[in-house]
């Protein structure tokens, strides 16, 4: 077995192991997070009580968007062709676009969070 092939079975291994982490990580975030809005929708009927639930979402979507855009740089590591360079940079851009944005909406509604705790703790 030639040292290239080695390399490109070592590379399909490897982004398929990141790949899967990333989709675990995506399907248990779901999961905790349906689980969450089930348990806090029966004990609350207010809204605010799913904001910590979106935010714990946002985080986990965050975190496999980083793992799948892992894995499509594994997948073109190993001679690339110009092909799939090109697909990777769409797929990276859309991918740190949807990251910006989730980040963006995070941090707001922590701070909407932070500032409804301390209207509450002022009595407000």
């Amino acid at each position: 077995m030639a040292l290239d092939e080695i390399l490109r079975h070592g590379d399909r291994i490897a982004v398929a192991v990141v790949e899967t982490s990333g989709a675990v990580v995506i399907f248990v975030g779901a999961l905790w997070a349906a689980l969450r809005f089930v348990v806090e929708g029966l004990r609350h009927r207010s809204a605010a009580v799913f904001t910590p639930i979106r935010l714990s979402l946002g985080r986990f979507l965050t975190l496999g968007l980083e793992f799948q855009l892992a894995a499509d740089i594994l997948r073109t590591a190993v001679s690339p062709t110009f092909n799939q360079l090109g697909q990777l940079a769409a797929i990276a851009t859309i991918r740190t676009a949807l990251n910006y944005f989730l980040r963006r909406e995070i941090a707001q509604e922590q701070r909407q969070v932070g500032e409804a705790g301390a209207d509450a703790g002022r009595g407000t």
